[in-house]
């Protein structure tokens, strides 16, 4: 038979075994402690004295919540737990468990209740975010006469703030200043972030009030201008702080003000902070490096941001993608994919954001097999889960005209939200799938997807591109329908989508129905009766348009040139030049110079055409669209050895296009050069040159049918072959009875 030690019911009597697992305790060794207590209890020795279980309760919370609850039930077999410091310890071991629940059922049996108790267990509700049930106990324990402690305080202020109370926090602030602890700056800074929640003009009342304000109370203010858009009230008040009253900065104030002079795109303040930064010793701190990184990049000033970057001692995975969206922001893309590879050398592992990030490096280069290398990187890494990295996948697959793999990706996804849906709608829409587009709309109001503004203006450019009347007619009135289309970038989308079905009619009274109308609107319209064929209502809207107090940009101007240029009228079109010049001058675009020698060379005026361009500001070369206009102007007037001067050029700016080897090709051959046209399709064939077909849109009882040269797959191909070629017999009859009246004439 074993032998079995005595009950101790006196600490002092092992006090070799107290002090050893009270040392343990105290140096966080649980798992010794509860080691200790386990060889105890298998020697059947007993302590009675409460003291000795707090350091145990403590290792249960640490290391095993089904050891902690057979204390606890040991403790009520003893009678123990009716000692309140003791009943502290037990919901303190429950709390810190997570079993908020068991917590309160302890808290509730307790018969005497101290400060410490109700500390606790409020505390427990405030750190597990129970927020009213916490506000709702410290209310219940301000009635017992409880003397709340500083920290208790805090999580009280800011569980006013979560919950939006504004009567209570006030409550709150009033007890404060009775209980003598307003003159607490974590309390004070605690009850300004609550009142810069509820408005700014309590904030800055409670702030003017404030004797000891330390860089966090000023923190708190200048956060408050800089997330609400007032990023030059933040500046000054920030040059006050250090000016006036001569507070120190730190690390996260500077992050701060550096955010101001983004959201300004003020550069040469970021310079200024950036000085300030590195005379107060802050340049080592990581997270200003990050900001001083981004705000560069932001900037577009990507060797600043570099050498910002180069500066961070320790880099993580956020300085990275920092400078990374710097480079795809800015355009270099091929310094974007060698920073990633950099990155990798370094051992940083990528995130959602890298991803992203490159993703958008794909859509611009249009290169699949880099896209397919980043997807196969997000799967390995387990981030095919993120709607923002999905959404970009299937966005930079489409840009890579992988049309079928977008919409595998976006089959496969288990919840689409309204960003989902809608990229992929542009992604059909881009591929020039506007069927395709249409019907993933529909698809989606059958899951009942909320509609949105970026959802409509997607859908409008499919109509726009299907080209059928009824199915536009029917997206406006959906738009109208989810009140939508009172917004002025969905009205001017209504007017875009009309216009390009040809329904000019229908864009005007769309116009003329908007109830707000910007430059954006007007130059819409502008551009509308251009495209289709009518300059001179053009040039009235834009006479209207200025009446009425509105100053046209240069998109306007664009449109209104194009239009001059394609009806015809020359002089209509200088004068719009002359205009242009004299309210620009040198914002003046290059599209703006092309499109005035297109002008000149659709009227027959080469030599003027030519003129113009020798003439050019020395900031701005000619561009393939203008060397094509005169190319083209040579086709329609037999100017074949203008017309050669001119491929050059397009050839030497634009090699892979197809558009000047066409040009030519018919240049040459409305002159009788059949070799010479033939040899520039075959050069066309040799540089890889991808010629994307022209087609024609007919609409057939309200539904419009596409025609390519060579498509045997229209529904209609069939039935209009027949009807073209009974159109060809009757010009072949025409044209003999014609020569028949003709030959009658001259006998």
């Amino acid at each position: 038979m074993a032998l079995r030690l005595p009950i101790i019911s006196s600490v002092s009597k092992l006090p070799n075994w107290f002090l050893k697992i009270k040392d343990l305790a105290a140096n966080g060794k649980w798992k010794e402690v509860l080691s200790c207590h386990h060889e105890l209890k298998e020697a059947g020795i007993q302590f009675t004295d409460p003291s000795f279980f707090p350091p145990i309760l403590k290792a249960c919370s640490a290391i095993s919540f089904q050891y902690g609850k057979c204390v606890h039930a040991s403790l009520i077999k003893q009678g123990l737990d009716s000692f309140t410091s003791l009943g502290n310890s037990i919901i303190d071991f429950y709390v810190k468990s997570g079993a908020l629940s068991c917590a309160n059922d302890v808290f509730d049996c307790m018969r005497i209740r101290d400060s410490v108790s109700w500390n606790i267990i409020i505390h427990g509700h405030f750190n597990q975010c129970a927020f009213e049930h916490g506000l709702g106990l410290f209310f219940r324990a301000r009635s017992t006469g409880f003397k709340p402690n500083i920290s208790t305080l805090v999580l009280v202020i800011l569980a006013c703030r979560e919950l939006h109370c504004f009567d209570d926090g006030q409550i709150i602030h009033a007890y404060i200043i009775l209980s003598g602890f307003w003159a607490i700056s974590s309390v004070q800074n605690s009850l300004l972030c609550m009142y810069a929640d509820f408005g700014i003009e309590f904030a800055r009342r409670l702030f003017d009030e404030m004797h000891d304000r330390d860089v966090i109370s000023w923190s708190i203010i200048i956060r408050w201008h800089v997330q609400n858009s007032e990023a030059t009230v933040a500046l000054e008040l920030f040059r006050q702080m250090v000016s006036e009253f001569l507070i120190e900065v730190d690390g996260p104030i500077m992050i701060t003000i550096l955010k101001a002079c983004t959201n300004l795109q003020n550069f040469e303040m970021g310079n200024l902070v950036h000085g300030f930064a590195v005379s107060r010793g802050l340049k080592d701190d990581m997270f200003v490096g990050n900001s001083l990184v981004d705000f560069y990049s932001k900037c577009d000033d990507v060797d600043s941001a570099f050498k910002a970057f180069n500066e961070i001692h320790q880099k993580n995975v956020v300085s990275w993608n920092s400078l990374l969206s710097g480079y795809v922001q800015s355009e270099k893309h091929s310094e974007a994919l060698l920073l990633f590879d950099s990155m990798r050398t370094a051992g940083v592992e990528a995130d959602e954001v890298t991803f992203v990030n490159l993703l958008q490096v794909c859509k611009f280069l249009t290169e699949p097999y880099q896209c397919k290398l980043i997807h196969s990187k997000i799967l390995r890494q387990g981030h095919e889960s993120n709607e923002l990295v999905n959404n970009s996948l299937i966005e930079a697959y489409a840009k890579c005209n992988c049309i079928g793999l977008a919409w595998k990706q976006f089959s496969q996804m288990k919840h689409q939200d309204a960003v989902t849906w809608s990229t992929m709608i542009a992604a059909f829409t881009y591929c020039d799938m506007p069927g395709e587009a249409i019907a993933v709309f529909r698809e989606m109001k059958q899951v009942k997807e909320n509609l949105n503004t970026v959802i409509m203006l997607n859908l409008f450019e499919a109509c726009s591109l299907f080209g059928e009347l009824k199915i536009s007619k029917s997206a406006h009135g959906i738009a109208v329908r989810h009140d939508l289309a009172s917004e002025v970038t969905v009205g001017t989308a209504v007017l875009d989508m009309y216009s390009k079905c040809g329904a000019i009619e229908s864009s005007r009274t769309a116009f003329e129905y908007m109830p707000q109308k910007n430059v954006v609107s007007w130059s819409a319209m502008i551009a509308a009766y251009g495209m289709n064929g009518l300059p001179r209502e053009a040039l009235s809207l834009h006479a209207e348009m200025e009446s009425q107090g509105l100053k046209p940009n240069l998109v306007t101007m664009l449109s209104l040139l194009s239009g001059c240029s394609h009806g015809g009228l020359v002089d209509e079109g200088l004068s719009v030049f002359e205009n242009l010049v004299q309210d620009y001058g040198a914002e003046i675009g290059l599209e703006h110079y092309s499109c005035l020698v297109d002008l000149l060379a659709r009227a027959g005026k080469l030599d003027s055409a030519i003129n113009f361009i020798d003439k050019l500001p020395c900031r701005v070369k000619p561009s393939a669209s203008a060397w094509s206009a005169i190319l083209s102007a040579c086709r329609n007037y037999g100017h074949s050895g203008v017309g050669a001067g001119a491929l050059a050029r397009v050839l030497e700016l634009e090699p892979s296009s197809s558009a000047g080897y066409l040009l030519a090709s018919n240049m040459y051959a409305s002159g009788g050069l059949w070799s010479k046209s033939a040899n520039v399709r075959l050069l066309g064939k040799k540089s890889g040159a991808k010629v994307r077909a022209g087609y024609s849109l007919v609409h057939v009882n309200n539904r419009a049918y596409r025609f390519v040269a060579g498509d045997r797959h229209n529904l209609l191909s069939e039935e209009l072959c027949i009807f073209v070629e009974q159109l060809h017999s009757w010009m072949k009859i025409e044209n003999r009875d014609h020569d028949d009246i003709s030959e009658t004439r001259e006998r």
